[in-house]
């Protein structure tokens, strides 16, 4: 059930609530300093015989800063900074402790900008990988990458390193918004990364899109989703901007009364959902869309769609091992995060042995009731276990005609898609309301 499409009503009220994004449970707002290094050792001791491993690498760098960011990177002033970041990422992938066996089905390369790396580095850091871990046959191995810091050489170099899919940030083709994000990319310039990705022989091409930015029209966001189509994306994700000065001082350059208000911000991201429907995309989840024959539509076909802190994925693991700044990692027992700034995660990995300085354990029940979440935000449609939820916190949601109870169960209606975030945070029992932590569900 995935019929955002049908989906017209504006909920101010719900559309304005923050809410956790869900990419974990607990969410990373829950977060402490209760974890560190010799407690994921101890998890990794605990691990089953032959866990299937997930492996995340984080470059925290770009050329350039773009207005509307909100990862962790920053823009490195010299070279030899991105050196010593190697060098301790290197150290990370050698020395972390991992399960003694099992193998590696999926790596992906996020940031910042991996495309800062030269060949050379991109080659050191994989060899490192393959030294440590065993490859499966068929693994995947995603990279991010902003088509501005593209050429014929890198795209060569990643597919000689193995790399299957890579994802292009494209966010909004009009020349204003582009002025107003400070991130000027012509289509021209998009469409000749494609080319030369494909050339290379990396043909999985994911591209994101993001509505609420400023100056976005409904006809420039439809402009956008249509041009991304044509351009033949196997996947597309829409995300809405969220606009934190508070927190990323650097979203300051971005005019506030440029923004969309929360009405056109809605109806930007129902375009979004037309224009790639109606170019033939499987709408997965609530704010993703994919090829019917692509992986990740069949996951959702099948029910082994999943969420994690890249959004929805197909990858299965049981462990995900995360290497760099700011980095999480997942293991049954729970979350551990590493610092989140490069400088201090290279000193801490030289001096202490490990870059591991927040987290969250997880308990049985808390596992339980993550289940539950992942599977409402994957399926919208799940038991409504009494032992887990208080049933009376779906009141609200129930009159307002975004889910329904049936045989037992709990189904997000079609007017429900949008707001599924909300409706997962009321059978969350752990849930508060905090509007610097979280952003706006639409």
């Amino acid at each position: 059930m995935t019929d955002i499409l049908h989906t017209p009503v504006f909920l101010p009220g719900y559309a304005l609530e923050a809410v956790p994004r869900y990419t974990s449970y607990p969410p990373a707002t829950q977060f402490n300093d209760g974890i560190c290094g010799g407690a994921w050792a101890g998890w990794m001791s605990e691990t089953p015989a032959e866990p299937v491993l997930s492996l995340y690498v984080h470059i925290p760098f770009c050329r350039s800063m773009c207005w509307y960011c909100g990862c962790n990177t920053t823009v490195p002033n010299r070279d030899s900074r991105i050196e010593r970041y190697l060098e301790a990422l290197l150290t990370e992938i050698a020395t972390r402790p991992a399960p003694a066996r099992g193998k590696v089905h999926h790596v992906h390369f996020g940031g910042g900008s991996p495309d800062m790396l030269s060949p050379a580095r991109f080659s050191a850091v994989m060899d490192a990988l393959r030294a440590r871990y065993d490859f499966a046959a068929d693994a995947e191995i995603a990279v991010e990458l902003d088509p501005r810091g593209l050429d014929s050489r890198l795209c060569e170099a990643l597919a000689a390193n193995g790399v299957t899919r890579a994802s292009l940030g494209v966010q909004d083709l009009s020349d204003e918004v582009q002025t107003l994000i400070h991130r000027i990319q012509p289509r021209e310039q998009v469409e000749a990364a494609v080319r030369a990705l494909r050339r290379a022989g990396i043909s999985r091409i994911n591209m994101d899109v993001m509505y609420g930015l400023p100056a976005q029209t409904i006809e420039r966001v439809e402009a956008t989703a249509r041009a991304v189509a044509e351009m033949d994306a196997d996947r597309v994700s829409v995300f809405g901007y969220a606009h934190v000065p508070w927190f990323k001082k650097h979203q300051r350059a971005i005019p506030e009364d440029r923004l969309p208000g929360a009405q056109a911000r809605f109806d930007q991201m129902l375009a979004a959902a037309h224009a790639l429907t109606e170019a033939g995309y499987s709408a997965i989840g609530f704010d993703h869309f994919a090829r019917p024959e692509d992986p990740l539509a069949r996951a959702a076909r099948d029910g082994s769609l999943r969420r994690n802190f890249q959004g929805y994925t197909d990858d299965p693991y049981d462990i995900l091992i995360g290497f760099g700044a700011s980095s999480i990692s997942e293991a049954p027992q729970g979350y551990a995060q590493n610092i989140p700034d490069p400088a201090r995660y290279a000193e801490a990995l030289a001096t202490e042995g490990s870059a591991i300085v927040r987290g969250v354990t997880r308990s049985w029940r808390e596992g339980r009731i993550g289940e539950r979440i992942m599977q409402l935000l994957c399926t919208f449609d799940i038991p409504l276990d009494g032992d887990l939820f208080d049933p009376d916190a779906l009141d609200g949601v129930i009159a307002d005609g975004l889910a329904r109870l049936e045989n037992g169960h709990l189904k997000v209606t079609p007017a429900g898609l949008p707001y599924v975030r909300n409706i997962a945070a009321r059978i969350d029992p752990g849930f508060q309301p905090a509007s610097q932590k979280h952003s706006r569900a639409v």
